[in-house]
């Protein structure tokens, strides 16, 4: 039922939350995700006492985005090596006194933005968050797909350099995480550069190493690009995460690769746009997920 609907993304840095009433985001919540594990869990209940006090009336449903595999079931996050110990088959239900839907981060990004965003009433997307590391999801026939074990669409995990011998959390070598994601940008950049941020600005200013690192990325983004079009033909192609941010200055050099080596039968060109909901996408999708999930119960 739509109602009243809340929807928490817990990450590294923040735990942000907002409160759905009807088809509008009410209001917002955020608090920073403090280190250990009862402090970041207690943050999540924080955030949901703030949001449910900003409505009289009960809340419907309660979704939460969160890095990581989930279950079969939506329930937990069943797999996430090495971040925010204590998240792995934490029982949200039980600790927050309200049945609880659970969905991948880059899953609820996508969700957003099929539902409410710039892919509402696309039907095929396939969908990359571009920030510390790269996330994705996929929209195939109006579907979230998860595939089997619900890791589908961790497209980050895909490899387009098979001579790099640095394996990606998952074990690959070679990822498009490891050619865009934030995580890589000072071994990418010989150490002259910490943020992505930082190398735009510099690469705007016309400086050599800035131009080189960022373009290199930009041919490995429009592989990547290319090789889930030629796997999924998707209509639509979002870029989303903290590095979309650089807006043209990514766009216009992707474009030029994308020109380069995408297939375009009939010389149609699949779309690619920014994400509209970048900050609270994780929220936003999580309480929209949550939301039909109740609504199908």
């Amino acid at each position: 039922m739509k109602g009243i609907n809340i929807g928490i993304d817990i990450g590294g840095t923040n735990i942000k939350g907002v409160l759905i009433i009807e088809d509008k985001v009410q209001y917002r919540s955020t608090r920073k995700t403090r280190d250990g594990q009862e402090d970041w869990q207690m943050g999540v209940k924080e955030v949901l006492g703030e949001l449910k006090k900003q409505s009289n009336k009960p809340i419907a449903s309660v979704g939460i985005s969160a890095p990581g595999i989930a279950n079969s079931g939506n329930k937990t996050i069943a797999f996430m090596p090495g971040r925010l110990q204590g998240l792995e088959n934490f029982d949200w239900s039980e600790f927050l006194k309200h049945e609880v839907h659970v969905l991948n981060d880059a899953h609820a990004a996508l969700w957003a933005e099929a539902m409410w965003g710039i892919g509402k009433g696309v039907l095929n997307i396939a969908m990359l968050t571009l920030g510390t590391g790269v996330g994705g999801g996929l929209l195939l026939n109006g579907q979230l797909h998860q595939g089997f074990l619900q890791r589908a669409g961790h497209l980050g995990h895909i490899a387009i350099d098979t001579t790099s011998e640095k394996a990606d959390n998952t074990g690959i070598v070679g990822s498009l995480e490891e050619a865009i994601g934030e995580a890589t940008i000072e071994l990418r950049s010989v150490g002259r550069f910490s943020s992505s941020s930082d190398l735009v600005e510099e690469f705007q200013r016309g400086d050599t190493l800035a131009t080189y690192v960022w373009l290199t990325s930009m041919r490995k983004l429009a592989l990547g690009i290319v090789s889930l079009c030629n796997a999924f033909s998707p209509e639509l192609i979002i870029l989303g995460g903290g590095i979309a941010k650089a807006g043209d200055h990514l766009l216009r050099p992707l474009a030029s690769f994308l020109e380069l080596y995408e297939w375009r039968p009939g010389g149609q060109a699949t779309p690619v746009k920014l994400a509209q909901f970048v900050d609270y996408a994780g929220a936003i999708g999580s309480a929209l997920f949550a939301r039909g999930k109740s609504e199908n119960t």
